[in-house]
């Protein structure tokens, strides 16, 4: 039996440049390349969790342009249940303008398209899709409201919540209690805790206060610098996996989608932990969203050979 994961989330089309460096304001700068790559923080983690061996349902919406059919190809490619994915007419699907520079770090600017067209009741609609599931995955870049609504469904139903609060915003800590594993990066975390996060011992205390406002489990990802799990027990700091680093697109979405399949495998949150972490390490090894991230074999021989090493 494949895991059951069902996502909310948004569906994007990246707009990506390669570049030397990041632009100064007012400044032209030639870039090195331009790709368009389907993406989303909701459809990469969707796509990363499908291609670690999950049965995912898939809840969102694309605009009724050449960028929503493509986007929606996509993810049925991987095998996705896509009933409750919308196409709103007379609206574009959600675009990503992300530039990439020789060091591999990234900056995105996103307009949100059908994405913000995304309702409470379409996500009532597809309540037997959350209720059938073993997680429920959400981020930040469709309408809180709506988001708020499917974490209240699942919890209703007994399903467990993963969410990504990403792009950062202020959460109240009603919604907070009803997160079973909180995945976010330095900024998230700096912006829930109100405590800046610059490394191992900001990270903790962060986590910490994060906890007390009723998530079960924080999970802090640092890039290179690795991820700290927090929960009532204590905290516990994994190594990064270290690459040669391309592209950082998606690798945060990556992480969330193989770690809720992990845990819908019934590893333990350490064990799912680092299995993302591995699977992360892949995606930032190559360009671009939803085209970086790796299948399952490929995850399973790159743990053997650095295992092995």
């Amino acid at each position: 039996m494949k895991p059951r994961i069902t996502v909310v989330g948004s569906v994007n089309m990246d707009l990506v440049f390669r570049t030397p460096r990041m632009p100064a304001v007012g400044e032209t700068l030639h870039g090195h390349e331009f790709c368009q790559i389907p993406g989303g923080k909701g459809a990469n983690q969707a796509v990363a969790a499908a291609r670690q061996g999950a049965q995912v349902s898939f809840i969102g919406a694309v605009g009724d342009d050449g960028f929503g059919s493509f986007s929606r190809d996509c993810l049925a490619a991987e095998g996705m249940e896509l009933s409750h994915l919308a196409r709103v007419a007379g609206t574009a699907t959600g675009v990503a303008g992300i530039l990439v520079d020789d060091s591999g770090s990234n900056s995105i600017v996103l307009a949100a398209g059908a994405n913000a067209t995304l309702t409470a009741a379409q996500v009532e609609a597809a309540t037997a899709a959350i209720a059938g599931a073993q997680l429920l995955v959400c981020q930040l870049e469709t309408p809180l409201p709506t988001v708020t609504r499917a974490i209240e469904i699942a919890r209703a139903q007994g399903v467990k919540v993963i969410l990504n609060p990403a792009p950062a915003q202020d959460l109240t800590d009603a919604l907070l209690a009803q997160v079973d594993y909180l995945i976010l990066n330095e900024t998230e975390a700096s912006q829930l805790s109100g405590i800046t996060v610059t490394d191992q011992i900001s990270a903790k205390a962060a986590s910490e206060q994060i906890l007390q406002r009723g998530t079960a489990t924080v999970l802090l990802t640092m890039g290179e610098h690795g991820a700290l799990i927090t929960d009532e027990a204590g905290s516990q700091f994994i190594p990064a996996v270290k690459v040669d680093v391309v592209d950082t697109t998606a690798a945060g979405d990556t992480f969330v989608g193989a770690f809720a399949v992990g845990l819908a495998n019934g590893l333990s949150v350490l064990d799912a932990s680092r299995e993302a972490q591995y699977t992360a390490a892949l995606t930032v090894t190559k360009l671009g969203a939803q085209t970086s991230i790796p299948q399952r074999q490929q995850v399973l021989d790159f743990m053997a050979v650095r295992k092995a090493a």
